[in-house]
């Protein structure tokens, strides 16, 4: 994690003293090096229009490719490789990270960046370095769309063991000698300058009174941005990672559902949305088994030792451990291939040139309550048809469908926030609390299922199969309660929207 902050700064500006800054014991004379980078893009600047800049770099402290991602205001991951040779381009592990944006894109240089730097370690009363002053003057050529050159001098203070509290004195300082906040996030976006127009650029910021169109594509653009922010975490196997990216691409699929009337080509949206649910079923095996595991695992902890009879953890272990790693492999598969660039590439497009029904450009707040409505009318055919099944039959698909259902309204409902109605957020919270109480039905049928057959297994191996059969009634019994808690909740759940 890299936690810096930039500034700009005149060429005769003198480096203020720092050696009073709090918890600064001492401060080095400055070091110079001087450095020399590349910049890699795409030929239409992909990754810096998103602040995301890659480069090779020779001289200094940290000699080699570094990937960075911006994920704050200060804040951006760093990921190094070896310099290797320059023949030998991109490393694999890097363009993985970025795959998501590029794909199977050309990675060429579009700026060279000659940098004379000075650098001043700030190390405190135990002589660990806390944090770095550089004071960098750069010569820049760009290469991209036409050959330029500019220069400036600039000053960053990069934590390495300090605080944010260091951080702030140091903006302080040297703000007080003259610097001014950074105008540009990167040396590449200073040297890039107008030629860059950020994703961000895109988006609508939708109103009640403004467009309704406006409301769904500002939210899918947020979701799209989830998307491509987990999509290296997953890669990596970062906690928490496969489920943040399948909840965005659900989120997508719901919303594209609600509000398809505002969209022109039906049919298109038809077929990106069987393309999210392919990649929502991707991810999801990896996700269940992991939540599965997670389960069984509280379950058996909360056993007495006494019931507990075999090797009950040890092949839950393998078979969710293994199941877990085996759905992660297929779905860093489909991250490589055609099918996910190519919804990627669907997705993108529609938002850069949405193509709208005359609806879309009505009021927010006189078109999206009827789209809900509809939605509100969805779930409710959806809960009739469940409750006509008495409790205890307990894994009937209606029960299914309603939660299904309640999610598609929970996104909706939270995709229309911008339209300021608080029955519309009422509405959303309902649906929450559906959906989390049919999940849990929803995760014992499936838990159920895996204990039958863990149990079967377990017995032709000759081992004692009770405590499988003790885990299925526990989870029998917690979906008698979800169900319980569904009809009892489902009385409270709100009416219809009015529309204005």
């Amino acid at each position: 994690m890299e936690i810096e902050r930039k500034f700009d700064v005149d060429d005769d500006a003198a480096v203020p003293s720092l050696h009073d800054l709090p918890g600064v014991g001492r401060v080095d004379p400055p070091v110079e090096y001087r450095l020399q980078a590349e910049y890699f893009d795409t030929e239409d600047f992909r990754l810096a229009s998103r602040r995301i800049t890659l480069r090779r770099r020779t001289g200094g402290e940290d000699a080699g490719w570094h990937l960075k991602i911006p994920v704050g205001p200060d804040e951006r991951h760093e990921h190094h490789e070896p310099p290797g040779r320059k023949a030998d381009g991109v490393p694999k592990a890097l363009r993985d990270l970025i795959r998501v944006y590029v794909r199977d894109m050309a990675l060429v240089p579009v700026a060279r960046l000659t940098t004379r730097r000075s650098v001043h370690h700030l190390h405190g009363e135990d002589g660990g370095v806390l944090a770095d002053l550089m004071d960098d003057r750069v010569q820049a050529d760009v290469l991209l769309p036409a050959p330029a050159s500019l220069h400036w001098r600039e000053w960053e203070i990069e934590l390495v063991d300090g605080s944010i509290d260091l951080l702030d004195a140091g903006q302080a300082r040297v703000t007080d000698a003259g610097a001014r906040p950074a105008a540009h996030s990167s040396k590449l976006d200073r040297a890039l300058g107008p030629l860059l127009r950020t994703v961000a650029d895109a988006r609508p910021t939708p109103t009640p009174d403004g467009p309704a169109g406006d409301v769904l594509l500002a939210y899918l653009h947020e979701q799209l941005t989830v998307l491509e922010e987990q999509d290296p975490q997953v890669r990596q196997d970062a906690p928490d990672a496969v489920h943040r990216m399948r909840v965005a691409t659900r989120r997508v699929r719901s919303v594209l559902g609600t509000y398809r009337s505002l969209l022109e080509d039906t049919d298109a949206v038809q077929l990106l949305r069987e393309e999210l649910k392919w990649l929502a079923g991707v991810l999801g095996r990896a996700r269940d088994a992991e939540v599965m595991h997670a389960r069984l695992k509280e379950m058996l902890a909360e056993e007495p030792a006494g019931l507990v009879l075999g090797p009950v953890e040890r092949r839950v272990d393998l078979e969710l451990g293994g199941g877990y790693r085996k759905a992660h492999d297929r779905a860093l598969k489909a991250l490589r291939g055609r099918r996910y660039f190519l919804l990627l590439d669907t997705l993108e497009s529609l938002l850069a040139a949405p193509a709208l029904t005359p609806r879309a450009a009505e009021p927010a707040a006189r078109v999206i309550p009827e789209l809900l409505n509809r939605d509100i009318r969805r779930l409710r055919a959806a809960v009739h048809e469940a409750r006509h099944h008495p409790a205890g039959v307990g894994d009937h698909p209606a029960l299914h469908q309603a939660r299904k259902d309640a999610k598609r309204l929970r996104y909706a409902a939270e995709a229309a926030d911008p339209v300021g109605r608080k029955k519309i957020a009422r509405i959303g919270e309902a649906a929450l609390g559906i959906q989390k109480i049919l999940g849990e039905h929803q995760d014992s049928v499936v838990t159920r299922n895996l204990l039958r057959r863990l149990g079967v297994a377990a017995f032709k191996e000759g081992e004692n199969g009770f405590t499988y059969g003790r885990l299925h009634a526990l989870e029998q019994v917690a979906a008698l309660r979800a169900e319980s808690r569904f009809r009892r909740e489902w009385k409270h759940f709100p009416s219809k929207l009015r529309a204005n």
